[in-house]
């Protein structure tokens, strides 16, 4: 794009905006239920699990960030396509997997398969891994169906992208890139936004279906492939 590698890395940490208001628009209806059955009804427990799937991530990002940043191994193509074919193979044997009993909806979630997701969430920073990817799957194994656990998945990311929006705005260095850069950060995140809606809305629908996550699994095990043979290449 022309810029600076440090000022590509701010690029994207400012198009998280976009995200998260294509997730909020999209969840708006399922956040107000969230918040008038805490308020009116003081039932925590869909609120309560979501924030303790977030929390285990959100620790790990905060502490580790700079560990994650220059260590050469998270941005390395090698281990970026092993952990995309490895959580592709485990989209094709999802219905194999070891799973816990079936529960009808994310409102029956327990505390502790709640912490389970999260702790998987928590897998999502080696890059390739994906944190939709690896929560959607924990989801089905704690017992969650298809769309289900993709929903609770998407909720769950919320609390996470508030933080990592709110910690960019808190940092001087990137509030003056934001000032500096402002026009093309407001088209890039209208495009995300946009993009963010639309995916959403595609991909809940496509996981109604009970081959969804194995067809998405071999996207990522051939995907993974190509970026091995570069890597190997390079």
């Amino acid at each position: 794009m022309g810029t600076e590698e440090q000022g590509f890395y701010l690029f994207l940490e400012f198009i998280n905006i976009g995200t998260l208001l294509a997730l909020v628009i999209f969840f708006r209806r399922r956040i107000a239920k969230i918040a008038i059955d805490v308020i009116r009804n003081k039932n925590y427990r869909l609120a309560v699990n979501i924030l303790i799937t977030a929390v285990p991530a959100g620790l790990t990002g905060l502490l580790l960030a700079r560990f994650i940043e220059e260590t050469a191994f998270f941005g390395h193509l090698l281990s970026l396509g092993v952990a995309m074919g490895g959580v592709g193979v485990a989209m094709i044997c999802v219905e194999k997997l070891p799973r816990r009993s079936e529960l009808k909806d994310e409102n029956g979630l327990t505390k502790s398969r709640a912490l389970v997701i999260g702790l998987a969430q928590v897998l999502a920073l080696v890059p390739g891994v994906s944190r939709s990817g690896a929560t959607i799957l924990t989801g089905r194994m704690m017992g969650l169906n298809a769309k289900s656990a993709a929903e609770y998945s998407f909720l769950a990311s919320i609390p996470l992208m508030c933080g990592v929006v709110a910690k960019t705005f808190l940092s001087s260095t990137d509030r003056a890139y934001f000032g500096e850069n402002m026009g093309i950060l407001v088209v890039a995140n209208l495009v995300a936004l946009l993009a963010g809606y639309l995916a959403l809305k595609y991909l809940l629908k496509f996981l109604k279906r009970r081959e969804a996550l194995p067809a998405f699994g071999w996207y990522r095990v051939v995907l993974a492939t190509m970026v091995l043979v570069v890597a190997l290449i390079q």
